[in-house]
């Protein structure tokens, strides 16, 4: 049995169950997520069994890359019933098809734990051979719920109750100056522990790292200055839906290059895709995707914002979409831990109605408003409204919240709610 240990000065990760219980399930289990998010810590430091090899160490990547089954095989042998991790798996090309020998000729569990920034597996013929064995699981940037050490959230279950009561949801004081420090921050766990401008220069020097290194694990880019700038182009929208014209005219870049860019930082997580949901009421409604940078932290990076960047005399108004972006990607985060199953999308009409985020789950519907202001009114429920009462989401059991900057849970009736962002990381009781 797998020996599980945890250093007190860590920060939990609440993916541990779920790897815990993934070895008990697959021979294979692949971690996938940004770099520097913690994926190493995760596998090495806190299991006291097992091998870990990494193939950022050039004379182990050379032995596999001229031997991979052999090799593999051998360090194995070596470990009895104990896992082999393998870091930066998607750095060897063969290793997949190395690793698929091995288990199909040994049905144990938990013999392999691969970490990486893309999936190694991406290769379709691979992936579906390896149904049934192989498990996938994606490692965050940290949530809020963990930075302050309190349980996984469960507020989209809280949602999509029968009967959602705001005196479940546990009391959070967290005013505009310590939201606005959790976004400069962000969740790179050793680098949001950084001073402001060393942190700042950590996160560029991580994109960095990306363009010159993971992109080539992944497709050959013949001029990574384009996709340099186009990841800068991308913290500018973040949270806005993407006009693929638009941005090849600014880059002065083809379509497809583009897209195929775009791809790219998909696969490395650095970006989230929201696509669009719609109703099947015909051309009322606008289906483009939204993208929406995976971290705050590197946003704010990347757009030289300070800590008074948010103030008068800075830019007030960009705080809206990267507020946006830290609230869908505390729902993104809390998503494998709710009981139900969940799709997350955006929705805009063609008359200008639309709700920030909108999470489905059978016959229910989240809408999600963020508002970058410590008060709220009517007036910014009313789309949430329309939509419940005439609009698409008249057939769903719909549920609309609002989360704001303020320190007040406030229910305007009819399932709909206002929130403090703070309630991202409450206890639901």
């Amino acid at each position: 049995m797998m020996v599980f240990q945890m250093d007190d000065d860590l920060l939990p990760r609440h993916l541990i169950t779920e790897l815990v219980d993934a070895l008990s399930h697959a021979r294979v289990v692949n971690l996938v997520g940004p770099r520097q998010v913690g994926k190493t810590t995760l596998v090495r430091d806190l299991f006291s069994q097992g091998r870990f090899i990494t193939l950022d160490d050039d004379a182990i990547r050379a032995a596999i890359e001229t031997d991979p089954f052999g090799q593999i095989s051998a360090l194995k042998e070596e470990l009895g019933s104990a896992p082999l991790v393998i870091d930066e798996a998607q750095r060897s090309k063969d290793l997949s098809l190395a690793i698929k020998r091995i288990v199909d000729s040994d049905r144990r569990k938990g013999q392999f734990i691969l970490t990486g920034s893309s999936n190694v597996f991406r290769t379709a013929n691979v992936a579906d051979s390896l149904a049934g064995r192989m498990l996938s699981l994606k490692l965050w940037p940290l949530s809020a719920a963990e930075i302050h050490r309190r349980p996984a959230s469960r507020l989209i279950d809280w949602a999509l109750d029968d009967a959602p009561q705001l005196a479940r949801i546990g009391l959070e004081k967290a005013g505009r100056a310590e939201i606005i420090n959790l976004l400069l921050r962000g969740g790179f766990p050793d680098i949001r522990k950084l001073p402001l401008r060393a942190r700042q220069r950590h996160y560029r020097d991580t994109v960095d790292t990306i363009v010159d290194r993971d992109v080539a694990d992944i497709v050959r880019v013949r001029k990574t200055d384009a996709l340099r700038r186009l990841i800068d182009q991308m913290a500018a929208r973040t949270a806005q839906e993407l006009n693929i014209a638009e941005l090849t005219s600014v880059l002065q870049i083809r379509r497809e290059t583009a897209e195929q860019h775009l791809d790219v930082l998909l696969r490395l997580s650095v970006v989230a895709k929201l696509g669009a949901w719609t109703s099947g009421e015909g051309k009322r409604e606008i289906k483009n995707p939204k993208y929406h940078f995976v971290d705050s932290g590197t946003v704010c990076a990347l757009r030289r914002f300070g800590d008074d960047a948010f103030n008068i005399g800075g830019a007030p108004t960009a705080l809206g979409p990267v507020l946006e972006s830290y609230v869908f990607n505390e729902l993104l985060r809390a998503a494998p831990f709710q009981a139900a199953d969940l799709r997350f999308y955006h929705w805009r009409s063609a008359d200008r109605r639309e709700i920030d985020i909108l999470i489905e789950s059978g016959p229910n519907l989240i809408g999600i408003e963020v508002k970058a202001a410590t008060t709220v009114s009517g007036d910014d429920v009313r789309h949430l409204r329309w939509f419940a009462t005439r609009g698409p989401g008249r057939t769903k059991r719909f549920t609309g919240l609002v989360f704001y900057l303020g320190d007040e849970k406030l229910s305007f009736g009819d399932r709909t709610f206002v929130l403090p962002v703070s309630s991202l990381w409450a206890e639901i009781g």
